[in-house]
């Protein structure tokens, strides 16, 4: 009986360490990243070896809700899924349904074609340019007409960011295994 109650804590140390240092599961609540993460898929985020100073453009990142947020619905507690359009010392901007990093269209293979951008990407005032400031991250969701992003609340801090997504391994109610 002891070494039952011995292998139960162990496993439940193991777990607890695995999702706390190594990776983590997350539900994905919205539609904001349709069609690469559907409502209710389940995603792994790497935590281990991980540092915000690595995230590229392009990366899948989960981040804690941005306190800047007073335009969005959902709960302030909530962690965002989104993807990293911008890094810290560019600028970005929109025209049309295009969007510009450094004045370079920015190329978005994971999006369908002629999808919408919904709200423009402007600076401050709804004029111009957004520059990143240093340390910060400009997200968007996949699916642009309706997602709630930086152009809304601004970029996002790096030391917010939990972790990186590298696997979808849950859709529509089956797994599917979908690295990033």
């Amino acid at each position: 009986m002891v070494e039952w109650a011995v292998m139960l804590a162990a496993g439940l140390l193991l777990a607890t360490g695995i999702r706390t240092f190594v990776f983590e599961d997350f539900s994905v609540p919205s539609g904001s990243m349709v069609p690469t993460i559907d409502v209710h898929d389940r995603i792994f985020a790497q935590k281990a070896f991980f540092s915000w100073h690595d995230v590229r453009q392009g990366d899948i990142v989960v981040f804690t809700h941005p306190s800047r947020d007073t335009d969005c619905a959902g709960p302030d507690d909530t962690d965002l899924v989104k993807r990293v359009i911008a890094l810290p010392g560019q600028t970005i901007y929109s025209a049309g349904n295009s969007v510009y990093v450094d004045g370079r269209r920015l190329s978005e293979s994971y999006l369908p074609p002629h999808d919408p951008l919904g709200p423009p990407i402007t600076g401050p005032g709804g004029k111009g340019a957004f520059h990143v400031p240093p340390g910060e991250f400009y997200v968007m969701g996949d699916n642009r007409q309706i997602s709630c992003d930086s152009r809304y609340w601004g970029p996002i801090k790096g030391t917010s960011i939990v972790g990186k997504v590298v696997l979808l391994w849950w859709r529509h109610d089956h797994p599917d295994f979908h690295v990033f």
